[in-house]
């Protein structure tokens, strides 16, 4: 049951610290729970080096990073609460993490007396569908609208439809991403492809995407931007753009999140995993097409609006069998990626770029 909307004037402070993807999903519900309460200003309160994916922000939403290091337990929590509190007002509280750090924050809250709400994950949920027998293989809600239900929990209704995307309204600077891309030649084709995630689980095998990567650099006037971080992806990267025409590595170069979302939303179509990048190259409103493995859309981690045909997977009886990809494969050949051809991969980003140019 939703609580009663706010009254003007309410400063609702909002808290998610991880990870990269999961803070992504929150920016439509927050967008469109600020639009449709103008009155009411809302804070968001995350890791420092992920405040800056908060592009185009609505006049009353307010992005805090913080270094979490500076605030380390309960003593850490309190003051940097009060921190948030002083400087801002808090009128309310909605924890869209549901972690640790989050319920001190939530009980400092109440002997403030703060009201609160809180993010329901759907842990015993999950837990059925990615169980190892006797899968409940149903769509879980997805967790976009989990982080709306929790704003509306607080009386900060989030309806659908007013966030368009970033760059929706005005398309981004070419002079931001001008020095990494270059112009744009008359029907020439951009595809981004950010190969990595963070768990093994969700990781399509490196040799197998290296034979996508040649195909589609193949293709006639189509060029490739690789989209990765670290030292071991970077190599790979590297390596690649070596290797195949058209190719632009941007692994290692820190170009930060205005440049690359920009980037990001003018290519035609962005290849991922299921990962972070799969939630930001969704926010600019870019087709993407992504590969899942161990984990599975069902567990509600899709990109926002990315339709489920562009999902590209496997329906083995063994998936889902875990909600993030952190788990060792039980038959150690993670086969629901190994499995998947090149070639379906390939057809599938050469299926939406059709789609899109109809």
């Amino acid at each position: 049951m939703s609580a009663q909307a706010l009254k003007a004037g309410s400063v609702v402070l909002a808290t998610r610290f991880s990870a990269l993807g999961d803070v992504a999903m929150t920016v439509p519900a927050l967008y469109d729970a600020c639009l449709a309460s103008p009155d009411v200003h809302v804070v968001m309160l995350t890791r420092d080096f992920m405040a800056p994916l908060f592009l185009e922000t609505p006049d009353n939403l307010t992005v805090v990073g913080v270094n979490l290091d500076d605030y380390k337990g309960p003593a850490g929590m309190w003051r940097l609460f009060r921190e948030m509190e002083s400087t801002y007002g808090i009128t309310h509280y909605v924890d869209l993490h549901d972690v640790l750090r989050t319920k001190m924050m939530r009980l400092y809250s109440h002997l403030r007396r703060i009201p609160t709400a809180k993010i329901d994950k759907g842990r015993k949920e999950k837990r059925r569908l990615t169980r190892s027998g006797d899968k409940v293989l149903l769509p879980l809600t997805h967790s976009i609208e989990r982080y709306r239900r929790a704003l509306a929990d607080i009386g900060l209704p989030a309806p659908a439809g007013a966030f368009k995307g970033y760059f929706a309204a005005t398309p981004p600077s070419e002079a931001l991403y001008e020095s990494i891309a270059g112009p744009r030649q008359p029907g020439e084709r951009w595809i981004g492809i950010a190969p990595f995630a963070k768990h093994e689980g969700k990781i399509y095998p490196i040799e197998l995407m290296e034979q996508v990567i040649r195909a589609l650099s193949g293709s006639r006037a189509t060029r490739l931007f690789l989209f990765g971080g670290g030292p071991y992806e970077n190599k790979i990267l590297t390596e690649w753009a070596r290797k195949y025409p058209a190719t632009v590595s941007l692994a290692g170069q820190r170009h930060g999140f205005p440049v690359e979302l920009a980037l990001m939303s003018r290519m035609d179509v962005v290849l991922t995993m299921d990962s972070a990048n799969m939630h930001l190259a969704a926010l600019t409103g870019v087709p993407v097409v992504s590969v899942w493995g161990a984990t599975h859309p069902y567990c509600g981690f899709s990109g926002w609006q990315v339709p489920d045909e562009n999902n590209v997977q496997l329906p083995l009886p063994c998936r889902p069998c875990s909600v993030f990809g952190n788990k060792p494969c039980a038959t150690g050949d993670y086969k629901c990626l190994s499995a998947i051809r090149p070639q379906s991969i390939v057809d599938r980003v050469e299926a939406v770029i059709a789609r899109k140019k109809s």
